[in-house]
């Protein structure tokens, strides 16, 4: 198995992963490659059932595979223990999804320092940088507002400024904008390309919006368990 080069900050090298249905084995990814630059933009594109949330689960650590190794600025994630990982996951990777996954309970400014509480970080500190991230991504009128009084694009970019709390050095998305009007779709396709260019953060991006894969730096899929680039 070749090394990574010398440019990667994320590299997969020999991942596997399958599931076991009630009549076959379903081979996911076979013996995948995968590298990314600091600061690279990638979309992960194609048809539902091939494994791309899989993928994307996997590079944030939020799944082990079967097989293979994930290469982090050198270090082997998934040979870290369980609480090694829950650090790794808190403070290197912050993570979108298509449904914002927001407690209701609280307001977007509570629900923004979550991960840097859960980190160990101070109260007034966290509310500080978080009040910071939402004025950043145009909330900053409603910070104290609960979640549920917000839009759904308010929702969304409440999430994602909740996934750049800890100031991530990989942002991972899956289908941010699958829930969205076009508006409020470009309204966030935009938020991550200049928070990319601001951050230096390297970000994923699975979705099915060619519109936003047109706007990453490369585009890939997934064939027969490989990961294929497409441009």
């Amino acid at each position: 198995m070749t090394g990574a080069s010398a440019t990667a900050v994320i590299a997969v090298e020999g991942l596997c992963k399958s599931f076991q249905s009630q009549n076959a084995r379903i081979d996911i990814l076979k013996e995948a490659c995968f590298e990314v630059s600091a600061g690279e933009t990638v979309a992960v594109v194609g048809p539902s059932g091939i494994g791309k949330s899989t993928f994307l689960h996997l590079l944030g650590a939020l799944e082990r595979p079967d097989r293979g190794r994930l290469l982090v600025n050198g270090e082997d994630v998934y040979g870290f223990d369980n609480a090694r990982m829950a650090r790794f996951r808190n403070t290197t990777v912050g993570f979108v999804f298509q449904f914002h996954h927001l407690l209701p309970e609280f307001t977007a400014l509570e629900n923004v320092m979550m991960p840097c509480l859960i980190g160990g970080g101070g109260r007034a500190m966290a509310k500080a940088v978080a009040a910071d991230i939402l004025d950043r991504v145009g909330l900053g009128h409603r910070i104290g507002h609960g979640v549920t009084r917000l839009s759904g694009g308010e929702q969304q970019r409440v999430a994602l400024a909740r996934a750049l709390m800890c100031k991530p050095s990989l942002l991972l998305a899956d289908e941010p904008t699958g829930n969205l009007d076009k508006k409020n779709g470009d309204q966030v396709h935009q938020l991550l390309i200049d928070l990319n260019r601001e951050m230096g953060m390297t970000l994923i991006v699975v979705t099915h919006n060619l519109e936003l894969a047109a706007l990453m730096s490369r585009v890939v899929t997934i064939v027969d368990g490989q990961l294929v680039q497409t441009h």
